[in-house]
Parts: structure tokens; sequence; C-alpha cells
């Protein structure tokens, strides 16, 4: 073991090369609902592990968010390596999601650490740094090579509050705050690339139906560094998109991808999507329209559904304190089995 930790490149070896499309999921999850006793069954009604389970549908890739210190433990470094080691072992891509928080961070929230709260901005650019070296440093000791590593999620409206705050997804901010937010970002592109050169860094905003040029050109006019362009796309989800029907959503996304990729010369990965797990019918009808829009897409670079293995009322332990119920947009039916609109979006045909 020690000789081969000492070998350049002795990492687990993929099932798909570097660059093919992606066709993966956020499965962030799936060893807390391992502790709870939830099974996975394939299509026969037998038990399989989850990532061999949708290996076996054409899933290739695997992305797993990092929080800081979450009180669970859930999601923490290392338990986030552990996932990713058995990931690895079984053919996956991996792509490693930092949301610089104890919780999950998005366009409503980028809470700073409990370990950072007290920093001034120069320490807490040090701390991104550090944080994100450590866990890479933890994946590279574990045999263990990303190709993607996301520098903050979701973050159109910045990241790191206060401190990182882009108001209205960096249309009303400042030169100022735009200098804060490259800088932060800067920070963990500086540490990926010391860990892993060749990782490719993505920036990550909501809502692909929104196009949103001026966020990458405020961000690459103030020396923002990124290798490719992560959005997400819940094209169900009417209450959030000012009531336009899923088909305009996805013809939408179809076409900021790519306006996105032709203006900035830079890949997009659909770093996330969503459909409903209670219009099962519906989902799949959905998500065959999405796929056969962007499958083809030059310089489109994948897809990954987020946290499709939940089924049957389960949710996570940090969803009790928020008085949240059970997540909605799962793509496994009732009986633990993966749903139509799973398998679409993961089939190579």
């Amino acid at each position: 073991m020690l000789l081969c930790m000492l070998l350049t490149g002795c990492y687990y070896s993929t099932d798909t090369a570097r660059g093919t499309f992606a066709r993966g999921a956020d499965l962030s999850w799936w060893t807390e609902m391992e502790s709870d006793s939830v099974m996975f069954f394939n299509s026969d009604g037998q038990k399989e592990d989850c990532i061999a389970l949708l290996r076996g549908l054409g899933m290739d890739a695997v992305r797993l968010r990092v929080w800081v210190n979450h009180t669970t433990g859930w999601c923490n470094k290392d338990e986030v390596v552990s996932k990713a080691v058995r990931a690895a072992k079984q053919g996956q891509r991996l792509m490693i999601d930092f949301h610089y928080s104890d919780n999950f961070a998005d366009p409503q929230q980028q809470r700073i650490p409990a370990a950072w709260q007290q920093y001034d901005f120069d320490q807490l650019k040090e701390c991104v740094f550090e944080h994100t070296l450590d866990v890479l440093q933890a994946l590279k000791e574990a045999r263990v090579k990303p190709e993607w590593v996301q520098v903050g999620n979701e973050t159109t409206n910045g990241m790191l509050w206060p401190m990182g705050y882009l108001p209205n997804a960096g249309r009303d901010a400042t030169d100022e705050q735009w200098q804060r937010y490259a800088q932060l970002t800067n920070a963990g592109y500086k540490a990926v690339k010391e860990v892993f050169s060749d990782a490719i860094v993505i920036v990550h905003i909501d809502n692909a139906y929104m196009y949103r040029g001026w966020f990458f050109e405020n961000l690459i006019s103030h020396g923002g560094q990124f290798d490719m362009i992560g959005l997400s796309h819940y094209p169900m989800m009417l209450a959030w998109n000012g009531g336009k029907t899923w088909q305009e959503m996805n013809s939408l996304a179809d076409a900021n991808i790519r306006r996105l990729i032709s203006t900035f010369h830079r890949p997009v990965m659909v770093a996330e999507v969503g459909t409903d797990s209670y219009l099962p019918e519906l989902s799949a009808e959905v998500m065959q329209d999405f796929m056969k829009r962007i499958a083809d897409i030059d310089s489109c670079a994948g897809v990954f559904y987020w946290e499709p293995e939940c089924y049957g009322g389960w949710k996570p332990k940090e969803y009790e304190p928020l008085g949240w119920g059970s997540y909605s947009m799962g793509a496994f039916t009732n009986d633990g089995k993966p749903a139509e609109a799973l398998k679409i979006m993961l089939r190579r045909d």
C-alpha cells in the first residue's frame, strides 16, 4: 500500500473516460439512509447496494457535498472521504461540492461556519483555502481523484455572507463585493489546483432557465478563476419559476446552456436536476424531453440528479430541527426501486 501511495496516479479507476458526457447523481444522503436501514431494490425486487444498482442503469459519476462541521457528522470530511472511496471502488467518477458552511448553502443561505465566524476577510480566505486543501488531500491519501470540484454551492448571491455577499444575483453588487467574491472563489481554486492540478473547478449557480451572463462577466472581470459553469434545473417547481410550464423551463435551459458555452467558451455542467416523485409519469416525460435537448450539446459536460435515492417519506437528521418534511423530488418508487425518470436520465441509448 505504501509503495502504491508513492506512485504517481495510483487512484481507483473509473468506468468512463474523462470528458465523456456524465450521467450522475448527488447521493450525499445515501449512507445516512443506509444507517437508518433504508434499502434499495432492483426491478426484480432484489436488494442491492445503491451505487451498484445505479451503476447497472448507466450511472458513471457521483456528486458529494462537503460541510465544514455539521453537528450530525454527516457530509463532514471523514464521512465524505468514506463515501468517495466506496463510489470510486465501483468505477464512479467524482464531483466534490464544497458548501463552505456547516449546513446547506444556496441562494437563500450562505452561512459562515461556526468555527470561522470571528475571522476577518483575509482570515476567511485562508479558511476557504485550508478547508479545500484539507479535504482534497484526504481524498488523495485515500487514492480517490475527483474529476470536478465545485467551489461553492449555488453561489448566485455569493458565499460566506456577509463577507462574500452579492445582492440580486450580483446585479446590484459593488466592485468591492465582486472583488471579495472573486477572491474567495480563487482561494478555493488555488487549493484545488495544488492537490489535483487537472481537476475541473466549477462555479455553480441556480435556475438554468434564467440567463445570467452578467454573473460570469463580472466574476471574470474581477479576476475570478473557474474552468466550468455549473447550473441547477428543477423544471417542475412551478411555485419558484413564475408559473412557467416545464416545456418552457426545458426550452429556456437548453437555450441558456448553449448561450453560456458560446459566450464564455467554457463547458457547462447541469450539476443538479430534479423532477417530482408524486408525478412519476409526468416526471419521466419531463426528463425525456430534457435529456433529448442537452445530451448532444457540444461542451455540455453532463447532468447529475439531486438525491434521487430518496423515497418512502425518509428525511435526513438535519431536517428535524428545521421542521421540514421529507424531500419530494427523489426518483425512486415507494417500494425502493429506481423510477422511470431516473432510468431515462441514466440511459445511454
